[in-house]
């Protein structure tokens, strides 16, 4: 019976150091990528501002070809927005709130469940060899204790997938004629 309350109690312990390190967490984070594409920011901006063409480059879409998509809006550019439902990537959407032609797009993201939303852009700048595509995203955790769960690795997990989904990008750019 003892050896029952220790391990009992040793649980209830690691729960709790879980739970206070998760909420000395700082409540914001942020993610950011970029890659070089060797092509005109006119060829790049298509494929970010049009939500139908994610599924094109994006590691989310690959990873669920089954995943349900609805559309609204217009069909690129500010205010364009998407909803998903993904057995295995959550149900969510993204809106793109604001763009400038060629040059950045802004976009709010949400997952069910998950709290607040995140926010980030897609900006192209033109470099010698190309342009530079920077893939960014932030949010604030504050309140939700699953995303200050989460919150550490937020850079390695969302990190990994903004670099899979630019080199699919960078891929598709550079072989189009």
């Amino acid at each position: 019976m003892k050896a029952v309350r220790y391990t009992l109690g040793f649980l209830l312990l690691l729960v709790l150091v879980i739970v206070g390190l998760a909420l000395l967490q700082p409540n914001h984070y942020s993610v950011s990528r970029s890659i070089l594409i060797r092509a005109a920011p006119e060829k790049i901006y298509p494929l970010i501002a049009t939500p139908r063409l994610w599924k094109n480059w994006s590691v989310w879409n690959q990873r669920d070809p089954a995943m349900q998509m609805q559309f609204s809006g217009p069909d690129s550019g500010q205010n364009a927005s998407w909803e998903w439902k993904s057995k295995t990537q959550g149900n969510g959407g993204m809106r793109f709130t604001s763009a400038v032609p060629n040059r950045e797009l802004a976009y709010e993201l949400h997952f069910e469940g998950m709290g607040k939303p995140s926010t980030g852009t897609l900006r192209i700048e033109k470099t010698g060899d190309g342009c530079t595509v920077l893939w960014d995203m932030q949010g604030n955790t504050e309140g939700n204790l699953m995303m200050k769960l989460f919150q550490p690795f937020m850079d390695r997990m969302v990190g990994s997938d903004f670099d899979g989904g630019l080199k699919n990008l960078r891929k598709i750019v550079e072989q189009a004629p």
